[in-house]
């Protein structure tokens, strides 16, 4: 099943990814200025999964991409695949598993993890 990932970029805005279950990233959204939008969209999209359109497309270095489209409006990009047939893999799993999947929020500025003196005694 996959998971979608809510985090911060250093420049403040917000972001989520959508990644496998092996933990792999699948796509990545557009920025968003506040939290509430980047979880208002995770859940148009799992509302939205029959009407998203895949385009896909080659860069210049020859790898394989797509680009999710919904309502005329480009909402995520993928990771570069380096054959087809793993960017079809990467769309079948979002078809599979995007409307169930859950949502990790890792957008907060606290600490995941204790002080490392807390755990090493330092």
């Amino acid at each position: 099943m996959g998971t979608f990932v809510i985090s911060q970029r250093l420049s403040g805005v917000y972001k989520y990814e959508f990644t496998s279950r092996k933990g792999k990233t699948i796509f990545t959204s557009n920025d968003f200025e506040l939290r509430f939008e980047a979880e208002e969209e995770i859940e148009r999209l799992k509302a939205a999964l029959d009407v998203i359109v895949f385009m896909r497309f080659r860069s210049p270095r020859g790898k394989f991409y797509f680009k999710m489209i919904l309502d005329k409006v480009e909402v995520a990009k993928s990771r570069q695949y380096t054959t087809q047939l793993l960017m079809q893999k990467g769309i079948d799993e979002i078809m599979r598993s995007l409307a169930s999947s859950e949502i990790l929020d890792f957008s907060s500025s606290d600490e995941i993890f204790p002080p490392a003196e807390d755990v090493f005694g330092v």
